[in-house]
């Protein structure tokens, strides 16, 4: 199979290079514009949104929670895919009724430069390892870590993505993005008819593991939902293209990479179910699906997850561009500085990749947790449009959603036991509902002291 693999990574390789113009303009490479200075229109940006969220990462732990955690898991998984909606609401507020040409700009008018710093801190966190998680999915396909055939994948995506991300920037991300999604999609609609056909889908999956409130599954579930109002704002992918095209394109763009990706995470997680469901003791879900479906499925199945980490990189980098030279102003704006920060976070990506410490790969897990910091700042300073709250309270809500964060890693890693003996999703669940809760109440506590300072 993997000669076959080889060959489809070429093949889109190849053509994703084709498809990437080299661009001249700061717009072009920044903005995704044309060379005419239009926008992307609405499937392009709906294609973009889809493909660049339903990453190598995800699609392979929606299947490895319905594997462990039946339809649950996976139905838990899809539930942040609402993030959409609610990242869509949080853009349309920003940008079209309060005029924001970023969410550092909103956070500096705000807060001072204490909100962009510490939203640049997450960000920037978030984007290496997007980079990272994604080149270690594909290298795991390829072979064990260490392994020559595992360097090989990993480096040879990493310069090829580098490429044409380079040549194009945004324009050439929405370009590929479009192929991409429309190769993913028939990727997995082959794929599904293939398990169909094999008999695979029966209501025997959703008893596999029955509704229980306290499972893992349905623990996620609720972690999920209270995650979803703050996890659009500190993913830079989704805000960056949320400001590219009219009000009407961004509106129905969201809505509709919404419930495409949830189905796409569904059908797909739904596989990791049949093989938890079929699965012999001691085999671990690779093995049972390739024994329940045979080698031309799990082919596409690896296929699948090669297109999804090909998208997410390349929007990953030019999200990392636009970040460090047009939103934080670290550099001149042009294509020479744009570029040097994509060879910086790919560079970045590849030595997390080759440390060989495998509670990196846990770490990307707490990012949801860290975004949380975020819900006040959306619900009281942007949607209740409040402009009398002070730092102090955006720095408590930061430190409290770091500590977190941190308390999470730890938990679940196995270097702490301070919540007990409770599943790490159960503790997740105690953390984020702290933190919600915590930072929402300095948020209304700062509110009525600043109330209390003016003068009657």
């Amino acid at each position: 199979m993997d000669i076959w693999l080889i060959l489809l990574v070429s093949a889109l390789a190849l053509v994703s290079v084709f498809l990437s113009r080299k661009v001249n303009h700061e717009s072009s490479f920044f903005k995704g514009r044309t060379a005419e200075g239009l926008a992307p229109g609405l499937l392009t940006l709906i294609f973009s949104q889809v493909t660049t969220w339903i990453f190598a990462r995800s699609l392979l732990n929606a299947a490895i929670l319905g594997f462990y955690y039946g339809i649950w898991g996976t139905l838990a998984y899809a539930a942040y895919y609402l993030s959409f909606l609610t990242g869509g609401k949080i853009v349309d507020h920003l940008r079209f009724e309060q005029g924001y040409e970023s969410v550092q700009a909103f956070l500096i008018d705000r807060f001072g430069q204490w909100g962009s710093r510490c939203y640049n801190f997450v960000i920037g966190v978030r984007l290496v390892s997007e980079v990272f998680a994604n080149l270690l999915v594909i290298g795991i396909l390829f072979g064990a870590a260490g392994t020559q055939s595992y360097t090989l994948a990993v480096v040879g995506l990493a310069v090829v993505t580098l490429i044409y991300s380079m040549l194009g920037g945004l324009q050439a991300s929405l370009r590929t993005d479009f192929f991409q999604m429309m190769v993913f999609i028939g990727v997995l609609a082959v794929l599904l008819a293939l398990v169909a056909g094999g008999g695979h889908f029966n209501a025997d999956l959703i008893a596999f593991k029955p509704f229980e409130i306290s499972d893992p599954g349905p623990i996620l579930l609720i972690v999920a939902l209270l995650q979803v109002w703050s996890y659009p704002m500190h993913d830079p992918v989704m805000m960056d293209r949320g400001f590219l095209a009219d009000r009407e394109t961004t509106r129905r763009s969201f809505i509709h990479a919404a419930w495409i990706s949830s189905i796409c995470i569904i059908a797909f997680g739904s596989l990791g179910v049949i093989a938890g469901a079929n699965a012999i003791s001691g085999e671990d879900m690779n093995q049972a699906l390739t024994r329940l479906l045979g080698e031309l499925p799990m082919f596409l199945f690896s296929a699948s997850l090669i297109i999804s980490a090909m998208s997410t990189l390349d929007s990953t980098l030019t999200s990392s561009a636009k970040m460090m030279v047009v939103d934080m102003k670290l550099l001149p704006v042009n294509l020479r500085n744009g570029r040097m920060v994509m060879a910086l976070f790919m560079l970045m990506g590849l030595v997390m990749v080759f440390i060989g410490n495998k509670d990196l790969f846990s770490a990307v897990a707490v990012s949801g947790t860290a975004s949380m910091y975020l819900v006040p700042v959306i619900f009281f300073s942007l949607w209740a449009n409040r402009r009398d709250i002070p730092v102090w309270s955006y720095l408590g809500s930061f430190i409290l959603a770091m500590a977190g964060a941190l308390l999470y890693f730890t938990e679940s890693s196995g270097y702490t036991a301070m919540l007990g003996e409770a599943h790490k999703y159960t503790k997740l669940l105690w953390i984020c509902v702290v933190v919600m809760i915590g930072g929402c109440a300095l948020f209304l506590v700062g509110g009525a002291s600043q109330k209390q300072l003016q003068p009657a």
